[in-house]
C-alpha cells in the first residue's frame, strides 16, 4: 500500500530542536523528519536564549526549520531579574524568520514564576504579537480562566494557537467559540479521561479547520503502546510510521519524526484518513504561519 505521506506535506508546528538532547546529530534528526514525510519544522524559543538559538537554526535550515521567539510561563522571572534582556528578545521576534511569538501564557502546574509575574510577561509578549501582527502560540496549564480574562482585554489579537493541548472537551469548546486554532501531540497516548482530547477528538467537537499538530519533541513521545489506547487506533499506524518511531524515538527523545504516527492516530480518532488530516494541518499551518 502506498503511504500516504509520501505525497503530502506534513508541518511540525512545535519542535524544540534548540534542546541539549540534540547537540551532536541535529543534521540526522532534520533528515529523518524529513525522510518521514514532516517537510517544515517549527523551533520554539522559549527564552531569550533559545529564542536567538532557534533563530539561528531557521538560517542554517532555510525554508525547512522556522523559529518562534516566546518567553515560556516557566521563564518569565528573567525577564523581570533582567529587564534589559526584553529589548534583545525584540530584535530577535522582528526577524522574518520567526513566524510566531510565542510559547506564551500561563502554567499554574508548577511555580517556576510567579503567578502575577507570568501574567506581567504575558501581556508584554501579547502587545509585541498585535505590534508586529505575528501568530501566538498560547501555553497554557490549569489557567485558562486568567487567559482568557487577558486575552479578553486585548483588541486586534492575531490568531490565537493554544498549543499543545492537555485540556477537556469543555475548556476546547471555550477556545474554539473564539476562533482559536488547538495544536494537538502525542498526548492523546497518554490521554485516559472520558473528558479530554480524545473525546473533543471522537465526538467531532474539533473541525479540521482550527486543528494543527506537533510532536514538542523532545518531550510527549507518543506511546503507540499504551493499554488505554483503542485497536482501532493502533491498528490505524501505518508500518513506516511505526518504523519511524520505534527505531529512532524513545522517551527519553522524541524525535519530529513521530508526527505521521500523531496524525494517524488523531484520523482514527476522527473518523478521518490520515490524507484528510496531513492536508488539513498542512493548509492550516502554511496559512497561519505565512511558510513558503
Amino acid at each position: 500500500m502506498k503511504h500516504c505521506f509520501e505525497n503530502l506535506i506534513v508541518i511540525d508546528v512545535g519542535a524544540n530542536l534548540t534542546n541539549k538532547k540534540y547537540s551532536r546529530d541535529l543534521d540526522s534528526v532534520v533528515q529523518r523528519a524529513r525522510d518521514a514525510g514532516v517537510q517544515k519544522l517549527m523551533v520554539h524559543g522559549t527564552s531569550v536564549k533559545s529564542s536567538k538559538e532557534a533563530l539561528r537554526l531557521s538560517r542554517i535550515y532555510p525554508d525547512i526549520i522556522y523559529s518562534t521567539a516566546g518567553i515560556h510561563p516557566h521563564d518569565s522571572k528573567s525577564i523581570v531579574e533582567e529587564p534589559s534582556t526584553w529589548f534583545d528578545f525584540e530584535h530577535i521576534a522582528q526577524a522574518q524568520e520567526c513566524v510566531a511569538i510565542g510559547p506564551c501564557g500561563l502554567d499554574y502546574q508548577r511555580d517556576f514564576s510567579e503567578p502575577d509575574v507570568q501574567k506581567q510577561i504575558f501581556a508584554k509578549q501579547l502587545h509585541l504579537a498585535i505590534h508586529l501582527k505575528k501568530p501566538l502560540l498560547i501555553h497554557e496549564r490549569s489557567a485558562q480562566h486568567d487567559v482568557l480574562e487577558i486575552l479578553d482585554t486585548f483588541e486586534n489579537l492575531p490568531p490565537v494557537i493554544i498549543r499543545g493541548f492537555m485540556g477537556t472537551a469543555e475548556e476546547a469548546l471555550k477556545y474554539l467559540d473564539r476562533r482559536f486554532y488547538i495544536s494537538l501531540t502525542g498526548y492523546l497516548c497518554k490521554d485516559k479521561s472520558d473528558t479530554g482530547v480524545r473525546r473533543l477528538l471522537d465526538n467531532g467537537t474539533l473541525p479540521l479547520d482550527r486543528l494543527l499538530v506537533e510532536t514538542d519533541a523532545p518531550f510527549m513521545y507518543p506511546n503507540t503502546r499504551a493499554s488505554k489506547l483503542p485497536q482501532h487506533v493502533k491498528s490505524g499506524i501505518t508500518e513506516r510510521s511505526l518504523l519511524y518511531l520505534h527505531r529512532y524515538c524513545t522517551f527519553q527523545r522524541n524525535e519530529p519524526c513521530s508526527l505521521p504516527a500523531i496524525v494517524e492516530m488523531i484520523a482514527a480518532f476522527m473518523k478521518k484518513t490520515p490524507d484528510e488530516v496531513a492536508l488539513a494541518t498542512a493548509f492550516n499551518a502554511l496559512k497561519l504561519f505565512g511558510l513558503s
